[in-house]
């Protein structure tokens, strides 16, 4: 039995979470090594002078988190430590918690209603090919046409035969990614980027490094410098609002990333899955650079979360790759989804949706700006999230920790750290994952723990 006890005095309201964040740490640190088997449910109780039911929520809590495990007739064990990754966001959202961790687009009841109008519509409408047939080629001709027409929005002009349907984002980066750099070889990207980047990269054998950012993204000359020193093969950039820190990258910056690429002949995978939701943006690096750059973008963070279908644009030189990579990864993209998004796309409701999302964003960043007054953070009025770098000592754990025992989850932002370079705290806060009244209530918590430790500091001083 282990010597590590928790502590009665640091427990807070509601008791079971408080009690399962204190031994989640405690395993964390080393205080409780893998394989050491916690007291019974009725002995913690008693210890700490909580309720059995109490202690077996805060087991349960933590059975979930996949910390514990227990073994019937031998008791309760801390699981091995975990070397997979864990998410930014929590894996699923407990009824008690305002869940700000997960980046989704605001949805309201429109938004269920339209895909059941669209799925009634479809259930009369299916062509037999969508249904019945197993080769890309006879399923999305007609589906690319009318992607070509949506690229168009996004600032590309392109023909229908570089564009690849997808099931959505993840999908469109896995395969371009294994469309232009083999295993072994380095991809570069932002050093605070996208957080699936690093385990993608590390299952298909590729060496990720981070580089130097500013308020623009990548700075050239960092990129330039990796590409001699280094020999990376492709470059992946989130030029446009949907990169954690919600920066936008200008014209003059996105023709220095190219001038890069091409002076060292590097291929340029470009994430724009936010598309035309933001306003007054640049072209897409792929207007600039069509011949090396393997662009895509997607409808689930703009349209609806259930739409999941992208579009993936290569160059004449990656068509073959791309093609067969698609089908070794994911065949094809589902065909009923594709029909969706190719109705909304060609009957304006894709658009109509997107456009309701920016003005909605429009009063949940007046509501952030609101909350947060005097709380410096990074935001773009089309972003769908802002970065709040942190104040005082506390580490990103410990604020993300402190605001879910008070039932609101944030994400870490280490979480989407990729490279070595000096590092400030912060946390990355979503702001469609809820409600405006939830939003509202969890922002308030932000501020009242941040407003708490700059309260502290001053009275150190």
């Amino acid at each position: 039995m282990t010597l590590w006890r928790p502590d009665p005095t640091t427990l807070r309201r509601p008791a079971y979470l408080s009690l399962a964040e204190q031994i989640a740490r405690a395993i964390a640190d080393g205080k409780l090594e893998s394989g050491a088997r916690l007291q019974t449910h009725r002995q913690m109780a008693d210890d700490l002078r909580l309720s059995v039911q109490t202690v077996s929520r805060a087991y349960e809590e933590l059975i979930r988190r996949n910390l514990i495990s227990g073994e019937t007739g031998r008791g309760t064990f801390v699981r091995s430590l975990r070397r997979e990754p864990d998410p930014p966001y929590l894996p699923e959202r407990l009824g008690e918690v305002i869940d700000l961790s997960i980046l989704k687009p605001i949805c309201e009841p429109l938004h269920l209603d339209r895909m059941k109008k669209a799925l009634g519509w479809l259930a009369e409408n299916l062509p037999a090919s969508s249904a019945l047939s197993f080769r890309p080629n006879v399923v999305f001709p007609r589906h690319r046409a009318i992607a070509v027409d949506w690229l168009r929005t996004c600032g590309l002009d392109v023909s229908a035969t570089n564009v690849s349907l997808t099931n959505g984002a993840t999908a469109a980066m896995t395969v371009a990614l294994m469309s232009v750099a083999p295993p072994g070889s380095k991809v570069a990207t932002e050093g605070i980027g996208h957080h699936t980047l690093t385990p993608l990269a590390s299952y298909l054998g590729l060496n990720l490094e981070g580089l130097a950012i500013d308020d623009q993204g990548i700075i050239p000359e960092a990129l330039d410098a990796c590409c001699r020193e280094s020999g990376i093969r492709a470059v992946f950039v989130q030029p446009s609002v949907i990169n954690p820190m919600a920066t936008l990258m200008g014209i003059e910056r996105r023709a220095a990333i190219v001038e890069i690429a091409r002076r060292h002949d590097i291929a340029i995978i470009e994430s724009d899955i936010l598309g035309p939701l933001v306003e007054d943006r640049p072209p897409p690096i792929a207007s600039l650079a069509p011949e090396r750059t393997l662009y895509f973008t997607s409808f689930t963070k703009i349209v609806v979360p259930g739409l999941r279908i992208g579009y993936l644009v290569a160059p004449d030189r990656y068509v073959a790759a791309v093609a067969n990579r698609h089908l070794v990864s994911n065949w094809m993209a589902t065909p009923i989804i594709a029909e969706i998004a190719t109705r909304w796309v060609s009957d304006g409701t894709a658009l109509e949706l997107v456009n309701w999302q920016r003005e909605a964003l429009r009063t949940r960043h007046a509501t952030a700006a609101e909350v947060l007054s005097g709380i410096p953070f990074l935001s773009h009025p089309q972003s769908l999230h802002i970065w709040l770098p942190l104040t005082g000592e506390r580490t990103e754990e410990a604020f993300v920790a402190h605001a879910r025992l008070q039932g609101v989850a944030i994400a870490t932002g280490t979480s989407f750290r990729i490279s070595n370079h000096p590092w400030h705290p912060a946390v990355r806060i979503s702001l469609g994952s809820t409600t405006e009244a939830e939003l509202r209530s969890g922002l308030g918590v932000v501020a009242n723990l941040l407003r708490g430790d700059l309260e502290h500091l001053l009275l150190a001083i």
